[in-house]
């Protein structure tokens, strides 16, 4: 568990870090940590949304995708949690990108590969899916 907590940390270390070196290109950084955790929420939210899809496909049924839907609200409420107790409430992920900061430069190159690679795959996972989603189901209507 506590592996896949520093994963967690590291991928928004290194969302974080790229919000900084962009936003120093365009005029100064502000709300890094925020931005962070919005770009690492709608990075969670496609890959729930994957699920979804490749879920409407199994079931060949189109879901109703209204905000009371339980089958979208409970996991949206615990992404939200998990997001309140990790970047809101406590400071933890500071001391995080303090380690994260002094891992080798060589480290920190893999790293980066490893989430970007992360992030394309889930971006080419949702559209994908959504693609299936529209070939199969959605013609049945």
């Amino acid at each position: 568990m506590e592996k896949i907590k520093k994963a967690y940390y590291y991928i928004f270390y290194k969302i974080y870090k790229s919000i900084i070196y962009t936003s120093e290109m365009v005029g100064g950084e502000f709300w890094t940590d925020f931005k962070a955790g919005i770009v690492l929420l709608a990075l969670e939210l496609l890959f729930l949304g994957s699920f979804l899809n490749y879920y409407s496909i199994i079931i060949n049924k189109r879901l109703d995708i209204s905000i009371a839907s339980s089958i979208i609200l409970i996991p949206l409420i615990i992404l939200l949690i998990i997001h309140y107790f990790c970047f809101i409430q406590t400071d933890i992920w500071k001391e995080y990108n303090k380690e994260f900061d002094t891992l080798s430069e060589k480290e920190n190159q893999k790293g980066t590969i490893v989430v970007w690679m992360i992030a394309v795959f889930i971006f080419l996972n949702f559209f994908g899916s959504a693609f299936l989603l529209q070939k199969y189901v959605l013609k049945m209507y």
